[in-house]
């Protein structure tokens, strides 16, 4: 068995970290101050609050130039991270199994997780802005929006704390989504023509991406009890509750937005 994982962990090996992956490391920090992420939620709550009232006399902004940066290097941001993890979770799952992935054990200390996961916690802290687009631009602000933002951001927090395994797959996937999301609000704030489908691809993958990681999370409470493979029932239920939540509502949001409009139409045609 050591004789094999050493084999498995060589050909990982094939996945060399850049400079910059192995320049500093701010978990130590992360990991001690990690319940701030609560403090931080609450002022974004307060602040969507505030900023609505603020803006209910006023006209909205335009802001279509910042809002194209923004999208622009979120977009640029996801890329990168979704081409350094899917390289390195794509050789540890061909290489370990799918096993050593969700149970999160062996590659956790690797320097291209540990800055990735790292950044990843701290761009979901930067992701909070894309509301503050939506009231400025006074925009609807629909509840999936900020209650997705803000138990990500916590959950994350959580998850990079306790060191949740399938964690990797959390973040692999979500750089993976939003790198085509953020896409496509470039096109979208830049007024680029793009596929009238890809609003309605992004909401599948994200109904996807829950479907995934809530098998992942089954997977790892099943094999918790195996050497090397670590769980405990908190981080079971906090993730399936979230990854719960988030299938209903964006389901939900997929059935309002792409399919009952499609039924009004035809009802009105007959």
């Amino acid at each position: 068995m050591d004789t094999a994982m050493n084999v498995s962990l060589e050909k990982l090996q094939m996945v060399q970290p850049y400079n910059f992956e192995m320049s500093w490391d701010l978990r130590p920090f992360l990991e001690e101050y990690w319940v701030a992420s609560f403090l931080i939620v609450l002022i974004y709550l307060l602040l969507i609050i505030v900023g609505q009232n603020y803006m209910k006399a006023r006209k909205g902004f335009n802001l279509q130039g910042p809002l194209i940066l923004w999208s622009f290097s979120l977009a640029i941001f996801s890329i990168l991270g979704t081409v350094r993890m899917w390289s390195y979770m794509g050789t540890l799952l061909f290489t370990m199994g799918l096993k050593q992935t969700v149970c999160f054990t062996s590659y956790i200390e690797d320097n291209i997780v540990r800055f990735w996961s790292c950044v990843f916690l701290l761009s979901k802290i930067v992701e909070l802005g894309d509301t503050a687009f939506i009231i400025l631009r006074k925009r609807p602000l629909i509840f999936v929006h900020w209650y997705h933002h803000s138990t990500v951001l916590l959950f994350t927090s959580f998850g990079y704390k306790n060191r949740v395994p399938s964690g990797g797959w959390f973040m692999t996937m979500n750089f993976g989504v939003h790198s085509i999301m953020y896409t496509y609000y470039t096109l979208k704030a830049a007024k680029v023509r793009h596929p009238s489908m890809l609003p309605m691809v992004i909401t599948s993958l994200q109904i996807l991406q829950m479907v995934m990681g809530t098998i992942f999370g089954i997977l790892n409470y099943i094999w918790r009890k195996e050497k090397g493979c670590y769980t405990t029932t908190g981080h079971f239920f906090w993730s399936f509750m979230l990854y719960g939540t988030y299938f209903i509502l964006f389901a939900h949001f997929f059935q309002k937005a792409y399919l009952r409009p499609k039924v009004k139409a035809k009802t009105k045609s007959q």
